[in-house]
């Protein structure tokens, strides 16, 4: 008897066993399911702004992440889980719009990624701890404070990728980011940050109070932008008249035994600007080989080259009134003691010389204005640090010199009559505030001289060229864009494109352009938004362990 009742017994419980087993795995891999959607679809809405869509799908991007946190259980396995979420979103996002790094240099995705996810996941995974454990208040002003701060931090940290700036994401859609004129694109982030707050609150507690905060968050700025675009008017009615040239040289040949080549292709292109133009524009690194400053000598103590007389005598017999703007590499001798931190010591003297990727403005007169490089590729042109000193043999060349080159310390703007011409050089175009400094200093237009075929026929120099549509508005300047392949073209204050060059076309495109001499508040005041910032992030840190210490001593419920 005890033997038939233990065998009835046993097996309903192994069958019952094996039903809950099945259930929770089956609840489980249901619940992993909904998170990898939820994961997916925060990639994707997160990243579509990059790849040449619209950026409007930004302000929910993050609403998919604030479930999983809501819905994250309070424990120290919760808060990994979480993380281990964040960490794959911020990676796909990253590898999503990032991967065309890979056609220049291997390791310029991967260390981009890692810095990216790493100020990523301390503003979100700090939002998602104070959430937990103090008020959603103080976890949505952390949110929002931390993200900015942390890309403040990225932008002008030594190693510096502002490419996934929240607000870049709108550069498909001027019309609805007119008021960067007020904010630059940080304003956008925050922008991005407090309508995904809005909206996840609608969604969690579906009020009617909360769904019109929702839709006000996410179209009062729409509206505004709106406004400013249909009703903009340019400033003076005084225009000059430019053309940019778009040499279309292979920029993995360009640096090889190919100048004849190159400087006949110049000359060629220079005999279609039509007369009368007021100046012309070719690319960053342009005139092949290196110079010295300031007389732009092939050789030291030599006179000038002869490549730059004859590109001036090619202005004096057809475009005596124009100014050309070129990129060029050119060296600087120092005597010995005044050399600076990135000088490369000369063999055999005491002295030294800097290289440095520079924008030169050559007219008929004997005068050479020359701008330095500002804001240089991390480990290809700048190696800031002793780790990128190791991984020096992984990276390529740019933008004409591979490894430390000189640093430019401010904008310039180049004088041609009564006007003044901002000579950005290629990746100073990705930096709202340094961008602002050519204007700060008179600039009335501007020209971003840059090479960006280094990464093929990828969504990179595509939305390179959509990211200056922001300095324009920013700062309403127009842009000029010569790019050595695709894509070169004319942008107006407004951020609007008129008309272009594409991927590996070459020619001349000629357009009158506005002038303007008046300042944004952006122009004045930068990224006063990040600054402000750090300060918020501190006070709400500070808060939080006030919070927390009086929890522990039983003074708050």
């Amino acid at each position: 008897m005890h033997h038939i009742f233990s065998t009835e017994t046993t097996r309903p419980t192994q069958f019952y066993k094996k039903i809950a087993v099945i259930s929770i795995s089956l609840t489980i891999f249901v619940f992993m399911k909904r998170d990898l959607a939820l994961m997916l679809l925060s990639v994707v809405l997160l990243s579509v702004g990059w790849l040449g869509l619209s950026g409007l799908t930004l302000p929910i991007a993050f609403v998919p992440l604030l479930i999983m946190s809501d819905r994250a259980e309070n424990s120290r396995r919760g808060w990994w889980s979480m993380f281990r979420k964040a960490l794959i979103v911020f990676v796909l996002w990253n590898a999503a719009t990032i991967w065309w790094i890979w056609n220049a240099t291997p390791i310029g995705p991967i260390a981009a990624t890692l810095f990216s996810t790493f100020y990523n996941l301390l503003a979100f995974m700090l939002y998602h701890t104070i959430v937990k454990k103090a008020t959603k208040a103080l976890a949505y002003t952390t949110l929002v404070a931390a993200w900015i701060a942390t890309e403040y931090w990225y932008t002008y940290s030594d190693f510096s990728w502002p490419w996934l700036i929240l607000g870049n994401g709108f550069s498909h859609d001027v019309w609805a980011v007119q008021w960067y004129e007020w904010t630059g694109v940080m304003g956008g982030s925050l922008w991005v940050l407090v309508a995904n707050l809005f909206i996840f609150e609608a969604i969690r507690t579906r009020t009617t109070r909360k769904i019109v905060a929702a839709a006000v968050s996410l179209l009062l700025p729409i509206c505004i932008s709106l406004g400013m675009w249909l009703g903009y008017e340019e400033p003076s009615a005084e225009k000059v008249t430019v053309s940019t040239i778009q040499p279309n040289i292979d920029c993995y040949e360009k640096f090889a035994n190919t100048q004849e080549y190159q400087l006949r292709n110049i000359f060629d292109l220079l005999g279609e600007v039509p007369e009368g133009v007021d100046f012309i524009l070719l690319p960053e690194t342009a005139v092949p080989g290196y110079y010295w400053e300031p007389t732009l000598s092939e050789m030291l103590n030599d006179q000038e080259s002869e490549v730059w007389q004859t590109l001036r005598n090619e202005l004096r017999t057809n475009h005596p009134e124009a100014m050309l703007l070129t990129g060029a590499n050119t060296r600087r001798y120092y005597q010995p003691g005044l050399a600076s931190e990135t000088a490369r010591p000369i063999r055999g003297s005491r002295g030294s010389y800097d290289n440095f990727n520079t924008a030169v403005g050559l007219d008929t007169t004997s005068r050479v204005q020359i701008h330095h490089k500002g804001k240089l590729v991390i480990g290809v042109e700048n190696t800031p640090t002793w780790v990128f000193r190791l991984m020096d043999f992984l990276v390529i060349d740019l933008g004409g010199v591979v490894g430390q080159i000189g640093i430019g310390k401010h904008g310039s703007a180049f004088e041609h009559g009564s006007t003044r011409i901002a000579p950005a050089i290629c990746y100073e175009g990705v930096y709202g505030q340094f961008f602002g400094d050519h204007v700060r200093r008179g600039a009335e237009l501007t020209a971003i001289l840059s090479n960006d075929g280094w990464w093929g026929n990828t969504p990179g120099f595509e939305h390179l060229f959509s990211i200056s549509r922001l300095r324009a508005i920013e700062h309403r300047r127009a842009v000029i864009r010569s790019a050595n392949t695709g894509r070169s073209g004319f942008i107006s204050p407004r951020g609007d494109v008129s008309s272009t060059l594409g991927w590996e076309e070459r020619g001349v495109l000629t357009e009158e352009v506005t002038l303007n001499r008046e300042q944004t508040l952006y122009t004045r005041y930068g990224d006063y938004l990040g600054r402000i910032a750090k300060y918020v992030m501190l006070l709400c840190v500070l808060y939080y362990i006030a919070y927390r210490v009086k929890r522990r001593n039983y003074l708050i419920d």
